[in-house]
Formats: structure tokens, sequence, C-alpha cells
């Protein structure tokens, strides 16, 4: 079958000629892959590696149409429209003992050490197979993942109803943060970025409003905003260094902060940043992956059921749509920052190049 397989440090080659999946377990699933995303966590990995088998098929957020189960699968059959939870953990940490798979101390995910997505076929156990409701295409169901990446974040919160948000950093996981914390509740969300076409797309997705905190320090213009006071809570996005230090001077006194971004670099905190902490006494919140108990979680009924009430919307994120003999070309693209993107699929049933990886490519 056609693959992506990661050979190495930015060799990612597109092969023709990889071993389809197999049932090997009595509840293995196999899908057909029909549509699969671009992570950042994916091209983190392709700069410099990580956990990783020499020539493993890459790519962990997908959706497809199941083509073959194992004797002991149960809740899925073939045909079926399904989503992928990619995690593994191994259920026997004390992490995993307490309920609390998301710390699990040998946690990974497909495409690490097990096949991955960027591939025509692809398996699963049915633990981690997500029927799909008639009305969420595959697309939308390919963000399935991040999307429950976010839901993790604000389930760790204390958001209310009524409540004042600022996202900070609105790639795919922001914007996505924009229309959780909307059906969570909050009467008001502010985006944050530098990025003036992203920003657009957040007010599209949900936010009362957009902050290009190249103008002003961000904390200066949600304190104009909400008169002095700051926002309830404040989702770290972006990976940045340096948002991971502004995002401190957000919140209101014992407000809330959650860690969503993953920053792949060392992260030094003005002293001003690090006493909003202190003086404020606010709620700091790590997030890891999508996942809780009972496994795979609530995060992933949840997040479709608010895609088939038209609540998380995605198609005004995805700017590329590419078969997977461009996958190489693209993934060197999008680290040398010569596209512009904020998703970016592959259809690994689209047979030909699509011609839209050309640098002036915008994001929408």
């Amino acid at each position: 079958m056609k693959a992506l397989n990661l050979y190495g440090v930015q060799d990612l080659r597109f092969e023709e000629q990889t071993p389809e999946p197999t049932i090997e377990n009595p509840d293995d699933v196999i899908i057909r892959v029909k549509s699969v995303g671009i992570c950042g966590s994916d091209t983190s990995r392709y700069k410099k590696l990580g956990p990783y088998v020499e020539g493993m098929t890459f790519g962990h957020e997908f959706a497809g149409v199941v083509t073959e189960v194992g004797p002991e699968v149960k809740n899925v059959k073939i045909g079926d429209r399904v989503a992928g939870c990619p995690a593994f953990v191994c259920g026997e940490c004390e992490s995993c003992r307490r309920g609390e798979p998301s710390q699990c101390e040998k946690l990974h995910v497909m495409g690490a050490y097990k096949p991955g997505a960027y591939a025509e076929y692809t398996k699963l156990p049915e633990t981690h197979v997500i029927p799909l409701p008639a009305n969420v295409d595959f697309d939308t169901a390919a963000l399935v993942e991040p999307a429950s990446v976010v839901a993790h974040g604000f389930y760790r919160t204390t958001i209310r109803p009524g409540a004042e948000v600022a996202i900070m950093g609105v790639g795919s996981i922001g914007l996505l943060a924009v229309q959780w914390a909307k059906i969570f509740g909050a009467k008001k969300v502010y985006s944050i970025d530098i990025d003036d076409k992203k920003l657009s797309i957040a007010k599209e997705l949900g936010a009362d409003v957009a902050i290009n905190s190249l103008e002003k320090p961000p904390h200066e213009q949600i304190l104009e905003h909400t008169n002095g006071r700051g926002v309830d809570l404040a989702v770290e996005s972006a990976g940045s260094p340096i948002t991971s230090a502004q995002v401190f001077a957000l919140p209101r006194k014992g407000g809330e902060v959650v860690f969503m971004g993953i920053p792949y670099a060392d992260i030094t905190i003005e002293r001003f940043y690090f006493e909003k902490i202190v003086r404020n006494e606010l709620k700091v919140y790590g997030s890891w992956n999508a996942i809780s108990a009972p496994f795979p979680g609530k995060e992933w009924a949840s997040t479709v059921h608010y895609m088939s009430t038209g609540q998380i919307v995605v198609d005004p994120m995805i700017s590329h749509r590419l078969s997977l003999e461009e996958g190489p070309e693209a993934l060197q693209k999008i680290i040398n920052r010569e596209i512009e993107s904020v998703k970016v699929l592959f259809l690994p049933e689209k047979a030909e190049k699509s011609g839209t990886l050309a640098s002036e490519k915008v994001v929408r």
C-alpha cells in the first residue's frame, strides 16, 4: 500500500510497497484511511525525531472506514465510518491504576512504535475506534483527536458558564479552543496571535475579540477590554517560549491558566510574568494528550457530539488537501515556513498531486 514512512531526521519517504496491516489480535480493526492531518508533533518529530522506529509509518490524526475486524470485535463492523484514538497506555503504572491514563509512564501514539495513519490502511484495537455519526464528514473527523486534546485541557479547569476566556495562539489547537470555550459556556472569548489571517479565522469560529499582540503587549489589551480585571481562564495554545511567559499576565486574581501548547525550546520567564502566578494566586494546569478513564474518555464522545451539532467546525482551518505523494515536500515546506497553513490534510485516495504547495499559498 501507499504510505509515508519516517527513516530519520527530515527523511520522510513516500513508498508504494508498504505492507498492509493484517488481523493479528482478536480485537483488531483495520481501517481504510480517508483523511489524516499533520499534527504539530509530527513536524517536530520530523525535524528532530524522538520516539520512533526507523521506517515507521507516520501520522495519527485520522478518520476512515472499517474494512476488516477481528473475531472478538463487537461494537464496530465492516463499513462503519470511524475516527481513531491513537494513544496507547500500559494500564499497569501508578497513573493508569489511579485512573489517569494521560499521565501513563509509557504513553505513546501510533506513528511512533506502532504503524500510523499516513497510509491507505491502518489498524487499531477496538477500544481505540470511535464511531462517527453520518453527518460528520471525514475531514472534520480527522480532527477528532486534536479536538479531544483541547477538550481534555478544558475539563482540567473549573471554567463555568459566563466566564471570560483568552486563547493565546490560534493555530489549529487555539482555533479549536475558541470553539470549546464557547461550548463550556464562555460569554466572551479573546483570541490572541500575531497573524491577522488566523485571527480572522478565529473570529469566524466564534471569538468575540481578536488581539494582535504585535500592536501592544497582550495583557495590556486584555486589561483594556476587561476594565482592568483580566480573564477567568487563559489558554496557552501557541507552544511558544514567549507566549508561555506572557500568558500569566492575562488572568484575573485567582484566575486560571492551562497549557495546551508544547514549547520545543527552553522558557525564560521574566519576573513581571512569574510574579503574576504568586501575587494573583493563579491556578496553573498542564494538559497532556486527550485520554481519561474509562478509556478513551469523555473527551472523545463530547468531541463527536459537538461536531455532529455543528458547534465544532473545522473547514475554515483546513488550508491544504494533499495526496500522500506530496507528503515529503509538504513537511519540508512547513518546517521551512515556505507555506502558510493552519491544518494540512492528506487524502490517501487522492491519486494526483494537487498543485497547492506553492509558497504563495495563503491560509484559506
